[in-house]
C-alpha cells in the first residue's frame, strides 16, 4: 500500500516567496498538490512549512493550475 497522502484535492495551491528579506534574495515557486491552502497558512505563521525558509517572505498565494503561469510571468521566474 502506498504511504503518504494521495493527489486527494483538486487544485494546486501556488506559493511564491523570496527567501530572505533581502533586495538580492532569490525569487522561488513551490507548488503544494496535497495540501489545501488553510493547512499551508497554518504551517506558514507556525514557521514549520517544508520547502519555505524561516526568514522568508510570502509574495504571492494561489489556487489552481493557473496561477502557476501567471505567477512565472509576473516574478519571471
Amino acid at each position: 500500500m502506498k504511504r503518504g497522502r494521495s493527489k486527494s484535492y483538486l487544485y494546486p495551491v501556488v506559493l511564491v516567496f523570496k527567501t530572505s528579506n533581502r533586495s538580492n534574495a532569490k525569487t522561488k515557486i513551490k507548488i503544494y498538490k496535497t495540501k489545501n491552502i488553510d493547512e499551508i497558512i497554518d504551517q506558514l505563521e507556525e514557521s514549520i512549512l517544508p520547502g519555505f525558509p524561516k526568514g522568508g517572505k510570502v509574495l504571492d498565494l494561489g489556487i489552481g493550475k493557473s496561477f502557476i503561469d501567471k505567477f512565472k510571468i509576473k516574478h519571471k521566474l
